[in-house]
């Protein structure tokens, strides 16, 4: 997977770098994931992983390039102010299989359910 930045420009009012890219992805076969594209683009740009975040990445029909745009922010907090909750959601690092599935429901034990009908209110 190679990656080339095709522009770069700092944004001084919101302390960041929009950066647009290409990636080639011949030898991985598909579209390679965010996390991946933000870890090859830190190196690029040689800043920490935790300071990228992709916004958008798209491959060309018919070939294996990847087009998109990333911010690489000057602090963790700078990002957290300024990126939408989504776009932070998508960049983190795939969940494990243990945490994807799903819990199992609660086994019925024999006890009948509760009816529905309200109870008649004694009075002492």
């Amino acid at each position: 997977m190679k990656v080339r930045i095709t522009s770069e420009e700092y944004n001084p009012l919101l302390k960041r770098k929009e950066v647009a890219f290409e990636i080639e992805h011949g030898e991985t076969g598909g579209t390679p994931s965010r996390f991946e594209v933000r870890k090859e683009l830190a190196v690029s740009l040689k800043i920490d992983p935790e300071l990228v975040y992709v916004k958008r990445m798209k491959t060309k029909t018919g070939t294996m390039i990847a087009v998109g745009k990333a911010n690489a922010y000057d602090s963790t907090e700078q990002a957290k102010l300024v990126e939408p909750e989504y776009i932070i959601a998508r960049n983190m690092p795939p969940k494990k299989p243990e945490e994807q599935a799903k819990p199992e429901k609660p086994k019925e034990t024999g006890e009948p359910k509760e009816s529905k009908e309200p109870e008649e209110k004694k009075e002492e």
